[in-house]
């Protein structure tokens, strides 16, 4: 007899994993690595995002909150909201060492 083991994933890590797959077309880069997640919080099926952009006029600021926003409810979330800041502005810093060093920055 064949036992299925179901593990109930960490809906927080859930989230950042769903949102690992978002890139940035122009970096090529998804968004967490990029620096542009600040804070996820989730409770039960509601999450809320806190996000940057690279800059204040970003042509791609919408097209990314869009992107958050489905691709959250298509992993079952059920609300979904973003917040954008620039406090603190992103910088390059922001991004994770692997990709700084992958962009030669």
């Amino acid at each position: 007899m064949k036992r299925i083991i179901k593990i109930k994933a960490d809906p927080k890590q859930k989230a950042l994993n769903v949102l690992k797959k978002i890139s940035d077309p122009e970096i090529g880069a998804n968004i967490v690595d990029l620096g542009l997640i600040y804070d996820v919080k989730v409770d039960e099926k509601n999450v809320n995002v806190l996000m940057t952009l690279t800059s204040l006029g970003c042509p791609l600021g919408n097209y990314l909150i869009a992107e958050v926003e489905n691709k959250l409810k298509e992993a079952g979330f059920e609300n979904v909201n973003v917040n954008i800041t620039f406090d603190p502005p992103w910088t390059p810093e922001r991004m994770n060492k692997e990709l700084r060093k992958r962009l030669g920055i």
